[in-house]
Order: C-alpha cells, then structure tokens, then sequence
C-alpha cells in the first residue's frame, strides 16, 4: 500500500512533476511482476488542476478546490496512465470519499472491487472523490485516506511517501537539534505532540496527519513507514528491506474489522461526558456503558450513531455505537437502567452502548 503526497509529485514551480510520475510507475510495475500487490493513493488533483486553470496562489475555499480537483484528476490519472503503459501495466482510477467507509454497504463493495482488480494484477489508483466532497464527508486528508484502504484491502505495509526522510524530535527546517527517530514502537501522546502541522503549500497534512494515520493502520495490524520519495529508488529500496524512513510497529491486539471501522470508519456525531466510575468500568473492566455513568450529551445523534466517550476532562478515550437518540439519552443520563421505561415509556436496552458496539482509543 503506498501513499504519494502531493510534496513528492510537485515541482518547486508547482506543478505535477512527470519525472516522479514516471519514476513511481517503473518501480511499482517491476513489483508487480515479483509478485506484490500495489495499491496507490495519490494526491496531486488539485495541484494538476490548478496547473490548468492558471492559478497559481493557494485555494482556501472548498468549492475552488472542487473545480480545481475537477479539472484536475483527469489530467493527474492522465499521467499515471501514460507511464504505467510503457510498462505494460494496467491500472484503475478508483474516487472515494468518506461516505464509502461509512456506509458499512459501499464499504464492502469498495472492498470487493479492490480485491478483484487485485486478482487481475491491475494497480488501483485512488483519489479522494474532491468534486463531491464537503466538510461532511471529507477524509480532511489522503494520508488519512490510504490507513483506511490499508484496512480495507488488509495490506501488509503501509508506505506513505513525502518529501522527509521520516519522523524527527523537532521541525529539522526550524530546528538544527532536531534528531531523526527510525523506529516507534507505540504511537504515545507525546509521539503525537512532536508532530507538526504542514507547512507545504500543496500539503493537507504535515506529520500530524501521517501519525494519526499510522494509529489507524497500527489499529488494523498494519506497520506503516514514511520515508522521502525523492531518494532514488526508493519504493524498490524499502521492500528489498533496506532501512530507510521511519517505520512504525502494529499493535499487538489489533482490532477486529468490524471495530475498526467504527472507530475509524464512522464520524463520530456527538460525544458523552463520562463520570469516573463509568470510565474504569469500561476501561478496566471490560462493562458495557449504562446511562447512569453518563453526566453531559453533546450534539444530536440518532441511534445507532457513533458517538466518542470522554472522560470528566473531556478527553476521548472511546467510540462506540449508541442505542438511544440524544433527545431520550438526555432523559436517562445519571438514571438507573431500571428507571429508562418510566422515563421513556419505553426501554429498547439497558445500556447506553453495547460493549460489542464498543471501542476503546
């Protein structure tokens, strides 16, 4: 599985570098007659049709980016084409916006298409659908975007190319002592804090984003490395294990698929504030949530919605799918189970949400 930022395929002038282009093609295509399945996302749309329309000044608003995308992805799969041609390899332009990982339906579609382009040795090359995506349904970022099909296609490597060698304990552009760090073992809170925003003007996402992706993969089993894509050869080079990047180990509980997806494929629509005791029970002791260790609802939800659990600080520490809508959950907070037919006039289930629905972060 391999992630190709838009750092790697844009020129300092800032359009789509062809050579890279040409480069990722002869490499990804020379894997697939060894035997490898090669899935790539890519981002590059924007850059490809801001190219086109002349633009040449950053776009902030999402309908911009739309057009731009538009434009754009015809002339980005366009390339991949031309130089997966020469080597005599097939590929599939794939669009996806977070909808498809949500809908647990398209979700297994989605899957089923992928596997089968697989089983035809065809390289699918995947986007964000950008024309219809708004805020909603945005994966905010492809970083994001290739964890989730990394999941999806149950890959084995998770490669997300950029334009740095890997992780650092600082900004290495702002800081002179800053270390490089080729193994993390465990994505902690203070892995995450150390991690930047980008500051690439083609970028979503900076080394923020590729953690918070490497935790989706870790999640599902998959180890990611992110290493510089403008080392020669570089995506030959890492699968023949050479150690080059940051690489990042799985978990060792890996979630189950369906788990996955509700901690990682489901927005989260609204958030319950957890009071102590409901906390460790469902930490520690493995307890389904009941409404009385509920204390504060936020947001409106239906049921069967996926909702985060925050403690009395208003961190998240879970997700989990919610039995009852925000309107009657308000109602039962703090009420013992017993009490939820008086209070309703109706009891659908004791608990606020199953422990099989749910999924500790």
């Amino acid at each position: 599985m391999l992630k190709i930022g838009s750092g790697v395929l844009t020129t300092p002038k800032g359009n789509i570098d062809k050579t890279t282009i040409r480069k990722i093609a002869f490499q990804t295509s020379f894997l697939v007659k060894k035997g490898f399945k090669v899935v790539i996302v890519s981002s590059g749309a924007i850059t490809a049709g801001k190219t086109e329309l002349g633009i040449n000044k950053p776009l902030s608003d999402i309908p911009s980016k739309q057009a731009a995308a538009a434009v754009g992805q015809s002339h980005l799969i366009g390339y991949y084409e031309k130089y997966f041609k020469k080597e005599k390899q097939k590929t599939a332009q794939v669009l996806l916006t977070h909808d498809d990982i949500s809908n647990r339906g398209r979700y297994l579609n989605a899957r089923n298409a992928l596997m089968t382009l697989l089983s035809f040795r065809v390289i699918p090359i995947i986007n964000e659908n950008d024309i219809v995506a708004i805020e909603e349904i945005k994966f905010g970022d492809n970083d994001t975007l290739s964890a989730l099909v990394a999941h999806l296609v149950g890959a084995d490597l998770l490669v997300i190319i950029s334009n740095v060698d890997g992780l650092f304990t600082a900004d290495p552009a702002r800081n002179k002592d800053a270390t490089f760090i080729p193994l993390v073992k465990k994505i902690t809170p203070e892995i995450q804090k150390i991690a930047g925003k980008s500051s690439s003007p083609t970028g979503v996402g900076g080394m923020d984003t590729k953690l918070k992706a490497a935790k989706i993969a870790a999640d599902s089993g998959v180890p990611t490395l992110i290493v510089n894509g403008n080392i020669k050869d570089v995506i030959t080079r890492v699968l023949d294990g050479e150690n080059l990047g940051t690489f990042i180990l799985p978990v060792e509980g890996k979630l189950s698929t369906r788990k996955h997806w509700i901690a990682h494929g489901l927005k989260s629509k609204g958030k319950l504030i957890l009071d102590n005791g409901a906390k460790d029970a469902v930490l520690k002791k493995g307890k389904s949530l009941l409404p009385s260790g509920i204390s504060r609802v936020v947001g409106r939800f239906d049921s069967g919605d996926a909702v985060s659990c925050l403690d009395s600080k208003e961190v998240e520490f879970g997700r989990g799918l919610v039995n009852y809508n925000s309107l009657d959950l308000k109602k039962i907070i703090g009420k013992h189970s017993s009490q939820i037919e008086e209070l309703l006039g109706f009891k659908l289930y004791d608990e606020a949400i199953h422990r099989n629905n749910l999924v500790i972060l």
